[in-house]
């Protein structure tokens, strides 16, 4: 067992001792979802950490997107509930890029851009290709592409 889905099972238990009833079904619902990815495909296979990793930011996300969406619906209790999961999620994943750092980071790769003759808005998919492998897991898709554009357009 990879050492991030072995703390996952770990803090499960003590969710569950501890009678947790939040983080316990968070931590319940996010080792289902590896387990799904462990089996989906031809051949059962054990993740790696990083693997593991995009589950897990993959499942903070899908928090997000319900907390938004139930806020949006007028219904605050499922959006804070929602929220607190995602919270729960995020200790498991590395620390976000800041917005200064952020900022930085799109800024050379704008500059990397230009320089091989991409200007404009037309150089959105140049600088993502410079950008992503920088900030993989660092900061969510949305927010590098939104800095990307402002970068590109101003």
């Amino acid at each position: 067992m990879t050492t991030l889905k072995s703390k996952l099972q770990a803090d499960l238990n003590a969710a569950i001792k501890g009678r947790d009833e939040l983080r316990s079904s968070t931590l319940r619902l996010t080792l289902a979802a590896v387990q799904k990815e462990e089996v989906a495909g031809t051949q059962k296979r054990e993740l790696s950490d990083d693997e593991v990793q995009k589950v897990i930011a993959k499942e903070a996300k899908k928090r997000r997107e319900a907390a938004d969406a139930f806020a949006q619906g007028g219904r605050a209790e499922s959006a804070e509930r929602e929220k607190a999961e995602g919270e729960i999620l995020a200790e498991y994943l590395p620390k976000q890029l800041s917005d200064d750092e952020l900022r930085q980071i799109v800024a050379q790769a704008v500059e990397e851009a230009k320089a091989a003759g991409a200007e404009g808005p037309r150089a959105m998919g140049q600088v993502m290709k410079i950008v992503n492998p920088k900030v993989a897991g660092l900061a969510d898709g949305g927010r590098v592409a939104a800095e990307v554009k402002k970068r590109l357009a101003g």
